[in-house]
């Protein structure tokens, strides 16, 4: 497959990093010659100095035999451009980063389409949604749907008090009975395993489970988690982020948002309807705390900060926050929220990144997630008659131990699958899967 991405900003390096490994054909397209260095040396691609809106370096880049465009620049305008040339000169699909919500709009995504822009991918939307999800399942540290709802993958902390602590995944079998739920992989510092009958769970770990819709509270009391209610929920920074997020937030929940800066203060106020806008430097603790620190059942950092986001989301937790949530552009920070004590570190680059991922996949892929820091990948293969996963049940089929099947969606019901589960056409199937092993997985969904 032909991949010609411009931009080798974080959204396109990642991006490149994560198809490189898939032995595509890889061209990046950067006017900055230092950047595009940095990723050759890192990465196997074909590097192309220029303009990307220049007929003539999408030429050189051979535009026409093109399998996907992806247009993932700094500039929206840029991006837009891109796109149209691209499908014009012949790419089979084009995908332009945009900053300007107004373009989502179904009106809006539709003249796009016609101008020949396949896909408009939100960084701000995306990062902003994935918050909403971990606000509203509040002993989450990550959480994805799968058929809306039909089964939900999760990660839960484990500490001293769970029952699982100690225990091998057999040993805690009879805490599932009824087989409504699995715990599919956990991560560990910074190693993801995939979970086998004999993986002990150990305190501090990330389970990571996929459940029905009914075992979920069964899930969080055999984790020894109760769920709390979040009610009032700080937010600090007045980024894309943060006023989108306090506008999807704010007809549910009591929101403050908190910023240092006065004007963008006033803009922000005028903006969002019933979210209380203060204008305050998040480092005067003292300031927070008497705009009610204390009270707040979630905090959300996501200024342009990283460190600011991490050490206001620790002083939070200090003051008995339950819920913390930090923005971090360094994608270093990722694998340190288990053990710093925030319960999720967010990247939007890497969560815009994974969600353009899924149209390079092989097989009928209708949906693929990530989780925060995990170098896996959760995919949704739609099953296709006579694939080789029909064929055999699934203890049989030989699958890689770097992935599990996890969950099957068959009509309207969610299923849980063991060992001697047969597949069929038409069933939507879960797979956890580590990155290395992709190309073996989807080899079974040809």
């Amino acid at each position: 497959m032909k991949i010609i991405i411009t931009g080798a900003g974080a959204v396109g390096y990642h991006l490149a990093k994560m198809m490189a490994s898939e032995s595509q054909d890889i061209y990046l397209i950067d006017e900055n010659e230092d950047r595009l260095r940095y990723v050759q040396s890192h990465i196997d691609i074909q590097a192309i100095h220029g303009d990307a809106s220049s007929v003539a370096v999408l030429k050189e880049a051979k535009i026409e035999s093109c399998d996907l465009l992806i247009a993932v620049t700094s500039s929206e305008e840029t991006n837009l451009l891109v796109a149209i040339l691209a499908k014009k000169f012949g790419a089979a699909r084009t995908i332009a980063r945009i900053s300007n919500m107004e373009l989502k709009q179904p009106e809006n995504v539709a003249l796009m389409n016609s101008l020949g822009i396949d896909t408009l991918i939100s960084p701000v939307k995306l990062a902003a949604e994935e918050i909403i999800r971990l606000v509203k399942h509040s002993v989450f540290t990550d959480d994805h749907e799968f058929e809306k709802g039909k089964l939900t993958v999760f990660g839960i902390s484990i500490d001293e008090s769970s029952p699982l602590r100690d225990k091998s995944i057999v040993e805690s079998a009879y805490l599932n009975p009824d087989l409504t739920f699995k715990p599919i992989a956990l991560h560990r510092g910074d190693q993801t395993i995939i979970v086998r009958s004999d993986t002990v769970i150990k305190c501090s770990d990330i389970v990571y489970f996929i459940s029905n819709r009914d075992s979920i509270d069964k899930v969080i009391q055999v984790c020894g988690k109760k769920s709390f209610e979040i009610k009032n929920i700080m937010i600090l920074g007045g980024s894309r982020i943060g006023v989108l997020t306090a506008e999807l937030l704010e007809s549910d929940y009591h929101v403050t948002l908190v910023e240092k800066n006065r004007d963008l203060c006033e803009k922000i106020a005028g903006r969002l309807k019933n979210t209380l806008v203060l204008n305050i430097d998040a480092r005067d603790v003292e300031a927070l705390e008497e705009e009610g620190l204390d009270d707040m059942d979630a905090f959300i950092a996501v200024t342009g900060d990283s460190e600011s986001n991490i050490m206001s989301s620790l002083v939070a937790k200090n003051h008995g926050v339950k819920k913390t949530i930090a923005r971090v552009e360094n994608i270093d920070y990722i694998h340190l929220s288990q053990n710093i004590g925030i319960d999720t570190l967010i990247n939007k680059k890497i969560i815009a990144a994974s969600n353009i991922f899924k149209y390079v996949r092989k097989g009928d892929v209708s949906a693929i997630a990530n989780l925060n820091g995990v170098e896996a990948e959760i995919i949704q293969f739609i099953v296709k008659p006579d694939s080789p996963v029909t064929k055999l049940p699934i203890n049989r089929l030989g699958f890689p131990k770097t992935a599990n099947i996890s969950g099957v969606v068959r009509g309207d019901i969610g299923f849980i699958p063991f060992g001697n589960f047969q597949m069929r056409a038409g069933d939507k199937v879960v797979v956890f899967c580590l990155t290395k092993s992709i190309n073996k997985i989807e080899k079974y969904f040809a």
